[in-house]
């Protein structure tokens, strides 16, 4: 579980960090990622995006819990004050959590490779 600390909870930082972030995207998640803009922030943060497009409520519920698990996995790899969106596509309540967490860190790498991680 992702503890709550590391939740991002605001549509504020949802919208800025898909708007403004870097975005890399893989065959079951696509991952937005802004880099710490706020020198006060101590902790990361990760937000979900799981629309109906994905299945019923019982399979975005489980897909949900699933990307929780996995983000709670990649903490470490994020700087204080990063913020990242992972948005599930309708293949993710078919992805077993070890593609999911693949497809997290490819995309992360992928996004820490790119620009100073802003557009």
């Amino acid at each position: 579980m992702l503890p709550a600390q590391y939740r991002m909870t605001r549509s504020t930082d949802f919208g800025m960090t898909v708007r403004r972030g870097v975005r890399a995207a893989q065959p079951d998640i696509v991952v937005h990622a802004l880099k710490a803009s706020d020198e006060l922030a101590d902790t990361p943060k990760v937000g979900l995006v799981v629309s109906k497009s994905v299945g019923s409520a019982v399979q975005r519920h489980r897909v949900s819990r699933m990307l929780r698990h996995v983000a709670r996995g990649v903490l470490d790899e994020l700087g204080p004050g990063d913020k990242v969106v992972i948005r599930a596509l309708p293949s993710s309540s078919r992805a077993k959590s070890v593609r999911l967490e693949e497809q997290l860190r490819a995309a992360l790498r992928r996004l820490n490779g790119s620009a100073g991680g802003r557009r």
